[in-house]
């Protein structure tokens, strides 16, 4: 059995290094915003442009770099897109004028869109089912990771070297880890191809394109978090940004380590989408009570918050995980890539869009309209579908304890 080989946690090791790696420029350069925009005299809107960059790439290219994943492997497509974006970033950090550092940073994340779509193809491929929820648990803390490195290392090392340094150190990083992954990282092993034999697409049901909109909707309420409770609590609680940017880190960090609790969850209970639709029942319980709280002036919107910020980023490897297997090895990488495509275009317009109806109705409003995505989530969670997708394959809901089994049995009906 693949999963036994002793090798699988240094390749989870390397992957976890290379999304950590690709998350830090794609979604820490608001890190450098302050720098950005005085050595470059740049307005807020130009510089929020610039540092968005790399998303338009990521965006552009993820289900591409999937379905090169699927086809040729993982190692390569890793390891190539991770030194591509090494070397774009050099080459924004070596060029003038802000229109060829947007074209460079645009590149960048493209490279980076391999990471997100291959390593997550690893991990389905070395993990069994009941290690495979918290190795992707393991995978996913990468992002919250990524930017708390950003926060850390970008600031001082633009103060020293300015914003050239910052993406040197950042493109050192990802060729760095590019290397490790031609040295160490190895493909799992895949079925034989019959030739003239095309595999039947999974998207034929609508179990796949459910969590990919489930996903989505569970985005809004992380988006709205991070993007505003700062603002909310400096505006509105009379907080330091520092005191609550001490807050934010604290709960991230306690949020990427709840993505993989809920991954070990995930094993033991035999189901990824149970736990992601309890976690969802969970943010909009969350999400309505920072609406409530931030409406009546009361402190317990801050409580509120905290918990909001671990609940809300829980889900995300579930989702992942659950898109791997419902996909099978010869579709995971595309639909890995439409996952995150559709998880980053919410992320991309529920900002402007929240930022709107706060502006005119408040914060309490806007945080408590946000409790309504995942409500709906967790209608559209396909629970029942995966039991049958695994009853169909295995001969059984999943591998578990009977309980799970009649679990299982109950949600075949939902």
């Amino acid at each position: 059995m693949p999963a036994a080989r002793p090798h699988r946690w240094l390749i989870l090791g390397i992957g976890l290094a290379a999304q950590t790696a690709t998350s830090a420029y794609l979604y820490g350069l608001p890190m450098l915003l302050p720098q950005i925009r005085q050595t470059g005299g740049l307005s807020l809107a130009s510089a929020g442009t610039l540092v968005a960059a790399p998303s338009i790439g990521l965006l552009a290219t993820l289900i591409l770099w999937g379905a090169v994943a699927d086809r040729r492997g993982e190692r390569v497509v890793m390891a190539l897109g991770l030194g591509l974006g090494g070397v774009f970033l050099l080459g924004a950090a070596l060029v003038d004028g802000f229109g060829p550092q947007f074209a460079l940073l645009v590149l960048a994340g493209a490279g980076g869109g391999s990471v997100n779509a291959a390593s997550g193809r690893v991990v389905l491929g070395w993990f069994a089912a009941d290690e495979r929820g918290m190795a992707m648990g393991v995978r996913q803390t990468a992002q919250p990771l990524g930017v708390a490195l950003a926060a850390l290392v970008f600031p001082p090392v633009a103060a020293g070297w300015g914003v050239r340094g910052a993406l040197v150190v950042s493109a050192l990083a990802c060729l760095v880890v590019s290397g490790l992954i031609m040295a160490f990282v190895v493909d799992p092993p895949r079925a034989a191809r019959v030739p003239g034999h095309r595999p039947c697409s999974p998207y034929a049901s609508s179990a796949l394109w459910r969590v990919h909109g489930s996903g989505a909707l569970l985005v809004v309420p992380q988006l709205a978090i991070s993007a505003f409770a700062l603002e909310f609590l400096v505006t509105q609680r009379d907080w330091t940004p520092a005191a609550a940017g001490r807050l934010l880190f604290a709960v991230q960090v306690a949020g990427a380590l709840g993505r993989l609790v809920v991954g070990v969850w995930s094993d033991r209970v035999a189901s990824r989408l149970r736990p992601m639709r309890t976690i969802a029942v969970a943010a909009a319980l969350a999400m309505l009570a920072v609406g409530l709280g931030a409406a009546a002036g009361s402190v317990l919107a801050v409580a509120a918050i905290g918990v909001a910020t671990v609940v809300t980023v829980a889900d995300n490897g579930l989702g992942f995980t659950a898109v791997a297997e419902l996909a099978g090895s010869e579709w995971a990488g595309r639909a890995l890539g439409a996952q995150n495509t559709a998880q980053n275009i919410t992320a991309v317009l529920t900002p402007p869009l929240l930022a709107a109806l706060i502006a005119g109705s408040g914060f309490g409003v806007g945080f408590a309209v946000v409790s309504a995505f995942p409500v709906l989530a967790i209608v559209t969670i396909p629970v029942g579908a995966e039991a049958r997708h695994w009853a169909a394959t295995t001969g059984d809901a999943r591998p578990g304890s009977g309980a799970d089994r009649v679990h299982a049995a109950v949600d075949m009906h939902n």
